[in-house]
């Protein structure tokens, strides 16, 4: 294990339980060694729009297995640990609007891939309804693609997400 650790490369990043693809490049765009986006990758990967598809949870056609064997080559995760950040074929998923448990937020701040799919009225685990937008009237935006959270835990309006945990309806 120790020596598969060492052979990783630099910008290799470690990937949660259920995260979203689109939360998962947000992260691994922006630490300093790689100072990139998912339009300027696609191009020099030659995946054309594929990543930027992929950030918007548009699956339709799903991954191919070059695609993902060219970005496992760049972030050695493994073509099942990929996966693992898509739904799965058999789970429809919706794009718009992105949705969010502030409650699990608060957590563990990453989006849950399992918040999108159609199937997901609330939040298991904390018996809540997802949120799709700011809870704070004044505010009231919808939430951004995971990979564009510029103030991770806050909405742009500043609303923490802990204050936006106590506003959600129990489903």
């Amino acid at each position: 294990m120790e020596n598969q650790e060492s052979q990783r490369s630099i910008l290799y990043l470690q990937p949660y339980d259920d995260e979203s693809i689109s939360h998962y490049l947000g992260r691994w765009f922006h630490q300093e060694v790689v100072n990139s986006d998912s339009y300027s990758l696609g191009r020099k990967l030659r995946l054309g729009k594929t990543l930027w598809r992929w950030e918007n949870f548009y699956f339709n056609p799903p991954p191919t297995r070059e695609e993902l064997q060219k970005i496992d080559e760049l972030m050695s995760l493994g073509i099942e640990r990929l996966l693992l950040m898509f739904p799965s074929q058999h789970e429809p998923i919706k794009p718009k609007p992105i949705r969010i448990c502030a409650a699990c937020y608060v957590e563990a701040p990453y989006h849950h891939m399992s918040w999108q799919y159609q199937s997901t009225e609330g939040c298991e685990r904390h018996r809540l309804r997802l949120l799709s937008r700011c809870p704070d009237p004044k505010c009231s935006r919808p939430f951004p693609i995971p990979s564009a959270w510029a103030t991770p835990g806050r909405c742009k309006c500043g609303m923490p997400y802990t204050t936006m945990a106590r506003k959600q309806k129990p489903y």
